[in-house]
């Protein structure tokens, strides 16, 4: 009997496991479902069909508890990050007069994001006009709180 006990039990881990850690269908499940189907079977075959039939009942009451405490709100406290993130966001380039018609550098190829080097400042922009390869003259068509928006200078 320890043995079908063993089974299930970490049949019913797996379970846990594959709900709450790696979603999905994985080993984690498939191995959980195997587990716990091998320990009612063989409750069923060592025991008789009323011992069997406890066994299944008791694997399905468990499972739900178990499953029931894990998604509980209160278990999960304890693992939570609790500080706040403070931030801001760089706007320091509207200070450094970057305008519509000034003319930059691609420093990374921009597909269709990705960085200039503008006024001797290096910033994050965005391509109008599809891909622009890296060390390439762009011209800034628009720069609007902290998006800038370039095109490819002809």
């Amino acid at each position: 009997m320890t043995g079908i006990i063993i089974l299930i039990v970490l049949g019913i881990f797996l379970f846990v496991i594959e709900f709450l850690l790696v979603p999905g269908i994985t080993v984690a499940g498939v191995g959980g479902l195997v587990l716990t189907v091998l320990g009612v079977y063989k409750a069923f075959d060592d025991f008789g069909t009323a011992t069997g039939i406890w066994v299944l009942i008791a694997t399905m009451v468990l499972s739900i508890l178990v499953i029931a405490f894990a998604l509980r709100a209160p278990t999960w406290r304890r693992f939570m990050l609790n500080t706040n993130v403070v931030g801001t966001v760089d706007e320091t380039h509207l200070e450094d007069g970057i305008k519509p018609g000034d003319v930059g550098e691609a420093v990374t190829r921009l597909n269709p994001m990705g960085k200039i080097m503008i006024n001797e400042m290096v910033r994050e922009a965005k391509s109008i006009d599809g891909y622009v390869d890296a060390h390439q003259q762009v011209e800034i068509v628009s720069a609007v709180g902290t998006h800038i928006t370039v095109k490819p200078k002809k």
